[in-house]
């Protein structure tokens, strides 16, 4: 029996662990992991079964996550300057990635996400910005998703942190998610999408 939606394909640039595009992939989309170190989006043109699909115009959705270090509100004791220069490489290559995929046809949607931060002195406004505990995972990380997308409902009679859960928050000492079988260091660990939102994301944008 063939699966269904596997004739949609799904980018994931950047997408490090894939908990983004899990949804999908779980609903049997043909979902594609643009992540390092197998594949570098600032290098995108040069691996050609990449190319040819990125141009085949059967791209159903683009979902990009560029690193967001540069960018962080948090980065206040770091020892060189922001390059905000080289962080824009990526955010510059997913965005082509995006536009070469609209050009061929057949994109429903994209969206890139980036923790909020200075990021958007460079795209402005979001279209969405939202809280992990607004689709029930219990923790803080204020998000901005940009892009041409259906906004995703937040979890009916989700509740606020709680002060010691700020703290957590906060603190970065709040028990963070592991994926089978990767070996990840703790800023992937806390880099790991949602799941509440990567599943209501879903529903919204199939």
């Amino acid at each position: 029996m063939p699966r269904r939606n596997a004739d949609k394909i799904i980018l994931d640039l950047c997408g490090g662990t894939g908990a983004w595009s899990r949804p999908y992939q779980a609903a049997g989309y043909d979902v594609h992991v643009i992540t390092l170190p197998a594949y570098d989006v600032t290098r995108w043109t040069e691996y050609p079964e990449f190319v040819h699909l990125v141009r085949s115009g059967q791209v159903h959705g683009i979902l990009a996550a560029p690193p967001c270090t540069q960018f962080s509100r948090a980065r206040t004791t770091a020892k060189t300057p922001r390059d905000y220069r080289g962080a824009m490489t990526v955010v510059e290559a997913c965005m082509r990635i995006i536009w070469e995929a609209r050009y061929a046809g057949g994109v429903e949607w994209w969206a890139l996400e980036n923790p909020v931060g200075h990021l958007r002195r460079f795209l402005g406004r979001p279209s969405f910005t939202f809280q992990p505990w607004h689709f029930g995972d219990r923790y803080s990380k204020q998000t901005d998703i940009w892009g041409y997308f259906e906004r995703p409902a937040k979890k009916r009679g989700a509740r606020p942190l709680s002060k010691f859960e700020e703290y957590l928050s906060r603190r970065n000492i709040r028990s963070l998610p592991t994926v089978e079988g990767m070996k990840l260091t703790r800023a992937d660990r806390r880099a790991i999408t949602p799941p509440g939102f990567a599943k209501a994301f879903f529903k919204a944008n199939p």
